[in-house]
């Protein structure tokens, strides 16, 4: 597809033929006074902060989820940059994304879906006169206004792959695929589609002259499957736009994680690479308020997706670039400029949690922020001041903000404060534990409510996918750990070898290491924690997701009696099946070491040996299996060979199956249920005089 095929006119009107049940926040008071899965479900979250150009107002988002209605809604909020004056402004079938002000903060730009597909809106500030913008043949996924607003960036899918009907226009019935290089599938679609940046003309009220500036590139921009608006970057005077693309296809692609910034200019029409030579992924443009430096986020390794994001800055005059995180030992998560443009602010993960830091470009790190809570979004106002939002284990997104030399979060909103008035919550501890190889791993013990040391209860170990996502005070919708400890748990969560936020010795352990030494940490937290008197040895389960279902695969087979019952979720069963069913083999390459068939790579046939399958003949526990159809990152085929290794080795196990999941259970009935099996299954054998809810 080239310059202008995107489709693009200018309509009025109100809500586009919404013709669904709008979702209101739900009515809610609790029969058990304790966290339940209706206390979840009733939960609003909240996203996207956003703070308006005179630092007066701020714009944000709230969801709920209808169990009815099997979906979810985001209408749009404004409140007063102290919290106060608190309204909502959108009142709509579908969800309002991506919401920006413009205008000096007169209008509101979003997103909102014509006929089923995205398009570029813009309203009033108080939600009046909301209009269309954009018909967009195929929709569009995300935009951002140059700093002049006489130009938008719009993400549009473009043609990549050929159909049936390419090859054989007289087989207009034919639905055959017709693949002949990797990366044909990617975490849960065909790809027929990826996204390219298109440049448009604004003029305050419509978008022309459109123009693909990757036409007739066979790469993606914003990379898939998660990359969004935060893949582009415009330069201060809007004339050029910095955009991210790994520009590789096929096996080139599916072994590389090399993507690269390109900076475009709107006037020339030409395109530079300004970080060739760099190897690793290169994501997050940001230029300084000033224009006189881009920064971004840059690994160092290619293939290694879980590398350090070191933070660095490209000089504009001089092309000096520089790492402002060389001695720093942690991984960046998320940045953003300080007025001054000589200093930003970052979050990332350390000891635990994701606290605030500044860093001057003289390479100085403060510590902003911390408590125990996971900080998520960096809105900086003129004079300083930081907008964000926070989530513990214990209480989802609120909006926080915190002024400028202060290191005090103020509150902005209380979404759910209503609801969490209504219940007695689980108590969340720090437990250093010793491992085996004479470290301390930091592990979070969550107790249930009412919590009474003179009793016992049974307990389970959290495994952690990812494998180097972090064990911090995060906020899960379905890995929750109040609600687990709710339900009469002891939840133990170790930050084993392999996560981040304890330097890059302890998160590089893992990779080429699955069956070792993060699996003796496993085992360590277990019986170290079987030592409390409160804790019923007897009834010991653990459970996880992706590598999480791993571990719990290979804890089967290798845990000498400690459990009592398991949990496995789109888990890798066959690791040799596993390398060649997934997409993104950088990732088993780096992680496993290399293929199967490389004799010679001690490595990878010391990985492969230790595969979970290899070990079904020692089973000997009960196992719950779950896993999504559309997940192509773990075929479904893993977990139903593990379920039918269970069942033909006579173990107890029960599977579940969606057929319209991927990766993740996101459809607000199939989570509810999930959840019920989860706790059905855990009670039947951790609870043995409990009777199991259907």
């Amino acid at each position: 597809m080239g310059a202008g095929a995107l489709m693009l006119a200018s309509c009025a009107g109100g809500t586009a033929g919404d013709d669904e049940k709008i979702i209101d926040r739900p009515d809610f008071t609790s029969k058990t006074g304790i966290f339940d899965i209706e206390a979840l479900e009733a939960l609003g979250r909240v996203s996207e902060p956003v703070v308006s150009p005179d630092g007066t107002k701020i714009l944000f988002g709230v969801s709920y989820e209808s169990v009815e209605e099997n979906t979810s809604n985001r209408d749009l909020y404004v409140m007063d940059a102290d919290g106060s004056n608190q309204q909502r402004i959108t009142r709509s079938a579908k969800s309002e994304n991506n919401a920006v002000w413009i205008d000096g903060g007169q209008k509101i730009a979003f997103l909102y879906p014509v006929d089923g597909k995205g398009q570029l809106w813009v309203m009033n500030a108080d939600g009046t006169d909301r209009k269309a913008i954009s018909s967009v043949e195929n929709g569009i996924s995300g935009f951002k206004f140059s700093p002049d607003e006489k130009k938008v960036v719009m993400i549009g899918n473009v043609k990549y792959a050929r159909t049936a009907q390419d090859i054989y226009p007289d087989l207009p019935k034919a639905t055959g695929r017709v693949v002949d290089d990797l990366m044909y599938k990617h975490w849960d679609e065909w790809v027929t589609e990826i996204p390219h940046p298109f440049i448009a003309d604004f003029d305050g009220s419509s978008v022309s002259n459109v123009a693909d500036i990757m036409a007739d590139e066979p790469y993606e921009s914003p990379m898939k499957p998660f990359g969004g608006v935060e893949s582009f970057a415009w330069s201060p005077d809007s004339k050029t736009l910095v955009y991210v693309s790994r520009k590789k296809t096929g096996v080139e692609y599916s072994v590389s994680t090399n993507s690269d910034l390109y900076a475009y200019d709107t006037d020339s029409k030409e395109t530079r690479n300004l970080t060739e030579g760099m190897l690793g992924y290169d994501t997050m443009p940001a230029f300084s308020p000033d224009g006189n430096y881009l920064a971004w986020l840059s690994m160092e390794h290619d293939g290694y997706e879980s590398d350090k994001n070191r933070l660095f800055i490209l000089d504009l005059k001089t092309s000096e670039k520089t790492d402002l995180t060389s001695d720093w030992d942690y991984t960046i998560e998320e940045f953003a400029w300080a007025p001054d443009s000589r200093s930003m602010y970052f979050l990332a993960y350390k000891d635990g949690v994701k606290p605030m830091f500044s860093i001057t470009l003289d390479r100085t790190v403060s510590l902003l922020s911390q408590g125990e809570c996971d900080y998520e979004t960096l809105g900086v106002l003129a004079d300083g001041a930081v907008v964000t939002m926070a989530h513990s284990m214990l209480r989802p997104n609120e909006i926080f903000k915190i002024a400028a030399g202060s290191d005090k979060t103020v509150a902005l909103t209380d979404i759910n404060g209503d609801i969490f008035k209504q219940l007695t919550m689980p108590t969340v501890e720090r437990r250093m534990i010793p491992t085996t190889d004479g470290k301390e791993m930091l592990t979070w013990v969550i107790l249930p409510p009412n919590f009474d040391p003179n009793k016992k209860y049974p307990s389970i170990l959290y495994c952690q996918g990812g494998p180097q996502q972090a064990v911090s005070q995060f906020w899960s919708y379905r890995w929750n750990f109040a609600l687990m400890a709710s339900n009469g748990y002891v939840m133990i969560a170790p930050n084993r070898r392999g996560l981040p936020g304890f330097g890059q010795e302890w998160l590089e352990q893992i990779s080429k290491d699955y069956p070792g030494q993060n699996m003796k940490d496993y085992l360590a937290a277990v019986d170290y924690m079987k030592q409390e008197a409160f804790i019923d040895a007897d009834h010991i389960g653990a459970t996880g997701a992706s590598y999480g279902g791993f571990s719990v695969y290979w804890l089967a087979g290798n845990h000498d009696h400690r459990f009592a019952a398991l949990l496995a979720h789109a888990g890798i069963f066959n690791m040799e099946a596993q390398y060649l069913e997934t997409e993104e083999m950088w990732f088993a390459n780096w992680d496993m070491g290399g293929a199967y068939w490389e004799k010679d790579n001690a490595a990878a046939q010391r990985t492969f040996a230790s595969s979970p399958h290899r070990f079904v003949d020692k089973w000997d526990t009960p196992i719950m299996i779950s896993h999504g159809e559309y997940d192509y990152r773990i075929l479904a085929s893993q977990g139903m060979a593990a379920f039918n290794a269970a069942k033909l080795r006579g173990i107890p196990a029960e599977m579940v199956i969606y057929p319209d999941e991927n990766h993740w259970i996101l459809k607000p009935q199939n989570a509810i249920m999930w959840q019920r099996l989860f706790f059905r299954w855990f009670d039947k054998w951790l609870k043995p005089e409990a009777t199991p809810a259907e």
